[in-house]
């Protein structure tokens, strides 16, 4: 009998446990209908691996050119506040006053 992998770090020598099923190598315990669940959370993550979530605050590790504009936002720029999105550029913020849409591939949590 096989057994979904771990949510938490997707291991694959989970085993039941009662009500429950239990990862041996990280100690997450969940019920099996949860799993199902999580997988519907959006999961964002920075240019380092590091999972990123609504208000973090993000610097930029490369200057960004701005689409339509001379503009050029300038790499270690701070930006606080920011909402994940769905899409190509996940992530919603706003730089000097200005609405942006950034992709997570430039930015590493503060």
């Amino acid at each position: 009998m096989t057994f979904p992998a771990c949510p938490q770090c997707g291991s694959e020598f989970t085993y039941h446990d009662g009500i429950q099923l239990v990862c041996p190598e990280c100690a997450y315990e969940w019920q099996e209908g949860e799993a199902a669940d999580s997988e519907d959370i959006l999961a964002v993550k920075d240019a380092n691996g590091t999972p990123l979530a609504d208000g973090d605050t993000v610097v930029l590790i490369k200057d960004l050119k701005v689409k339509g504009s001379s503009m050029v936002i300038k790499q270690g720029t701070k930006v606080k506040g920011i909402r994940l999105q769905e899409g190509d550029h996940d992530i919603a913020c706003r730089i000097d006053g200005s609405s942006m849409n950034l992709k997570s591939e430039f930015v590493k949590k503060a």
